[in-house]
């Protein structure tokens, strides 16, 4: 879509209207995710084990919104007015993450299972695009400091590098679910990790030098 010419009108009062938006989706998001945990009718420990593959959908689909959330909230610091792109790009990541919890329960409702984990992985990928096309946006029509320039060159990287191991899992999954979910739980790790000399690979700085920028995460 294109930008109309009063596409920057709204500046950053409208930015900040967007993003209070989606923190109200995205709080929704969540909420919907544990109103799904359902506690067993009869006491005991026993039964309560029984629900292990619902609770670990759920911590490991709680993990993956938050990261989202925050990098949400940092990329949109770079943001200066609103466009098209922006609008339309961030609506498509808030309809991606809401099929999360779709997804998140039939994982764990159906124990993991290939076509429950093959779900689970389309259901990644869908924020990843989103996301990307969002970031794409705000870094052409948002800041264009040093520091903004550094920031999204190193999410994009890290971002490419995520989406393809989600990409990497579905094959995988063919061969074991619990390989393709092992390649969403090192990715929302690699993202949720504090910045580390693996992360430098993306900043394109050497171990031991000084990055431009301090590097977010996303899934």
């Amino acid at each position: 879509m294109t930008d109309t010419a009063d596409a920057g009108a709204e500046g950053p009062r409208g930015v900040g209207r967007i993003e209070a938006f989606s923190d109200g989706v995205v709080a929704i998001i969540i909420t919907i995710m544990v109103l799904e945990l359902h506690p067993p009718v009869s006491g005991g420990m026993d039964k309560l084990w029984t629900l292990w593959p619902v609770f670990i959908a759920y911590v490991l689909s709680y993990a993956f919104v938050a990261i989202y959330w925050v990098n949400h909230h940092r990329l949109f610091a770079h943001a200066t007015h609103v466009s098209n792109g922006l609008i339309w790009s961030n609506i498509l990541l808030l309809f991606a993450l809401s099929l999360v919890p779709f997804s998140t329960s039939y994982l764990g409702e159906h124990h993991f299972n290939r076509d429950a984990t093959l779900l689970y992985l389309g259901t990644m990928l869908l924020p990843a695009f989103a996301y990307t096309w969002l970031q794409a946006t705000i870094g052409a029509t948002g800041r264009k400091s040093v520091e903004a320039r550094a920031y999204h060159r190193a999410t994009m990287r890290k971002g490419a590098f995520g989406t393809a191991l989600y990409i990497a899992g579905i094959p995988l999954t063919f061969i074991s679910p619990w390989l393709g979910i092992t390649c969403v739980a090192i990715v929302a790790l690699f993202w949720f990790l504090p910045k580390s000399p693996f992360d430098r690979l993306f900043d394109g700085q050497k171990t031991g030098q000084p990055a431009a920028g301090r590097t977010t995460s996303r899934p």
